[in-house]
């Protein structure tokens, strides 16, 4: 059943639909009814972008002395605000674990509009650009394997990489570093915030080798 839920998320076919019908606690707490898809596009960049630069308001950091090209965090410019919006919220309600507790720390201070006005400020920003010329080894991107009932990448992410629907997120241009431990984090089930444990079956079948090479690129890709 998981499989084939897993195939109808990653052509697209099963909506938007973020509620785990599980007596368990659910992967995330996010779900995307329509009032909260207008309530994350209506978010005001322009207070983002003050969050984002006085840290004062809510930590003794701006985001950018965390997420800038140095670090091995998550490059954030041109990613989609709603995947943004959620992955805040996980942060917030514990869905997300921060190893160093410092995501789920600041998140908890954020308000929803808060967040909703930190995605709507990042998702505005000129997305990172690649190096180009990146060429799939793994063959996983486009055309999946149908021997490990794995799906293509591009089927949830999009040609480009460049993320679709409404919470998958843009991999092009991000760190092949964050992409590469993002990947062994959801294989060992480290992070489990994904809906319906798609990233998590997906991951399960990948190699070391196979992770790397994905990592690489999509942080190549324009």
């Amino acid at each position: 059943m998981k499989g084939f839920l897993l195939s109808l998320i990653c052509l697209g076919l099963a909506g938007p639909v973020l509620a785990e019908p599980s007596s368990e606690e659910p992967s995330s707490k996010v779900a995307w009814t329509l009032e909260t898809l207008n309530f994350v596009k209506k978010g005001n960049a322009e207070n983002g972008k003050i969050l984002t630069e006085s840290g004062k308001i809510l930590t003794a950091k701006s985001c950018a002395d965390c997420h800038n090209e140095t670090s091995s965090n998550p490059q954030l410019d041109g990613q989609l605000p709603t995947y943004l919006y959620k992955q805040l919220v996980d942060y917030k309600n514990g869905n997300r674990k921060d190893p160093a507790a410092t995501m789920n720390d600041w998140a908890s201070k954020l308000s929803e509009q808060n967040m909703a006005d930190l995605a709507a400020y990042y998702g505005k920003q000129a997305a990172k650009p690649g190096k180009g010329g990146a060429s799939d080894p793994t063959g996983i991107v486009s055309v999946g394997d149908g021997k490990r009932m794995e799906p293509a990448c591009s089927s949830c992410h999009g040609g480009s990489g460049q993320g679709e629907k409404v919470d998958t997120p843009r991999l092009a241009g991000q760190k092949a570093v964050y992409l590469e431990n993002t990947l062994l984090d959801y294989r060992e089930g480290k992070r489990a915030n994904d809906i319906y444990s798609r990233m998590r079956l997906i991951a399960s079948k990948l190699s070391d080798l196979e992770i790397e090479q994905l990592a690489k690129y999509y942080s190549t890709l324009d």
